[in-house]
C-alpha cells in the first residue's frame, strides 16, 4: 500500500480538496487497495474544523463529498507513515521539513512538480479564486496519480509500517 498525505497551512482549502480529488481518482482506477490518501495541516489554526465552505461547494460541484473531514495537525509521525508527503506551497514545506526534523527519505515534494507546471497551488484563502485552485489540484492529483500508477509494475514507494493506517 502506498500512503499519500497532502499537506496545507490550515487543511481547510487545498490539501482537503487533493485529498479528495485524489481519492475520487484512486476509486475511479480501482486503486483503493493499493492508494491510502489523507490531509494534514501545519499549523494548529484550524484544527478541528471542516472543509472550508467554497472548498466543499467546489468538490460538490464536481460530485466530490468531504463530509466528516475535520482539518488536524502534521505530526513528526507522519514522516514514518506516509510514503508521500505533498506540499501545496514552498511555505508549506519549509514547515514540513521543519515538523518531521528533515527529510532523509525525500519524501516530501510540492504537488504541483508533479505536473508541467512546477510550483504552488493556488490558495484560495487569500485569492478566493477556487476555480485556480481546482484546476491546480486536479491536474497535480492526475499527474501523481499517473506516476503513482508507473511505479506499480515496476520499482515500489518504500513501505509503510504494518501498523500504520491511513487517517482522512
Amino acid at each position: 500500500m502506498t500512503r499519500v498525505l497532502f499537506v496545507c497551512h490550515g487543511n481547510i482549502c487545498r490539501s482537503p480538496m487533493a485529498e479528495f480529488v485524489m481519492k475520487d481518482m484512486v476509486e475511479k482506477a480501482g486503486l483503493e487497495q493499493e492508494i491510502c490518501v489523507a490531509s494534514a495541516a501545519t499549523t494548529t489554526e484550524e484544527i478541528g474544523n471542516p472543509v472550508y465552505p467554497p472548498a466543499r461547494r467546489k468538490l460538490a460541484e464536481h460530485g466530490i463529498g468531504c463530509a466528516g473531514k475535520t482539518a488536524r495537525q502534521m505530526r513528526c509521525s507522519d514522516y514514518e507513515q506516509y510514503d508521500l508527503i505533498i506540499g501545496m506551497d514552498r511555505e508549506n514545506l519549509y514547515d514540513m521539513r521543519r515538523i518531521c526534523r528533515g527529510d532523509p527519505e525525500s519524501k516530501i515534494h510540492l504537488l504541483m512538480d508533479y505536473t508541467d507546471r512546477p510550483g504552488d497551488v493556488a490558495d484560495p484563502w487569500y485569492t478566493r479564486d477556487f476555480d485556480a485552485t481546482w484546476r491546480d489540484v486536479e491536474e497535480g492529483c492526475r499527474m501523481l496519480l499517473e506516476r503513482l500508477k508507473q511505479r506499480r509494475g515496476g520499482r515500489k514507494l518504500p513501505a509503510a509500517p504494518v501498523s500504520a493506517g491511513c487517517r482522512s
